[in-house]
């Protein structure tokens, strides 16, 4: 079981590879497509980082003791559209792409997921738009509100990381 990451930027792809290379994130494949493009059938079993940036949520999970085979799927969305520096566009701006992450993981059912936003007024209401999604297919939800800085930024922004455990299928035996 390998990880997927999925990163459009041909800057972070790239470093994504290098950090796969000398083993700093888990191994896996880097898809360079917008996540529109995505089917559910292309993505591993194991980790899948949607936005995955430079592979910090694979980075954070192994820090946290998750083997590179457990099945948690990441899903930091773009900030910008909920974000007071971004245009303010909410759920209309093309960025907003929320929609676009839960179609696949729908189809996939992952055990957990993860991801972090803006902790805005805008995303606490795109939060409990994801929080209505995945509890509408058999997730238990939760976040927090931590400052940026907590995590070495080095700006003192609040950003809500939240986490999303596929409860167990009650058809299953």
């Amino acid at each position: 079981m390998s990880a997927t990451y999925n990163a459009i930027e041909p800057y972070a792809a790239e470093w994504l590879r290098h950090l796969i290379a000398a083993k700093h994130i888990a191994p896996g494949a880097v898809i360079e497509r917008s996540i529109k493009e995505l089917s559910p059938d292309e993505l591993g079993s194991g980790q899948v980082h949607l936005f995955a940036g430079i592979g910090v949520w694979s980075h954070a999970l192994r820090a946290a003791g998750f083997t590179d085979e457990f099945p948690v799927w990441s899903a930091s969305c773009p900030c910008q559209p909920f974000s007071a520096a971004g245009r303010g566009g909410g759920v209309d701006d093309p960025r907003h792409l929320w929609p676009d992450a839960f179609r696949l993981i729908s189809a996939r059912r992952p055990v957990l997921v993860v991801g972090e936003q803006v902790a805005s007024p805008d995303g606490l209401a795109w939060l409990d738009a994801v929080f209505a999604d995945m509890e509408g297919t058999g997730y238990a939800c939760r976040a927090v509100d931590i400052c940026a800085a907590g995590f070495g930024a080095p700006h003192i922004r609040q950003r809500l990381c939240f986490a999303a455990v596929r409860l167990a299928d009650p058809d299953s035996s």
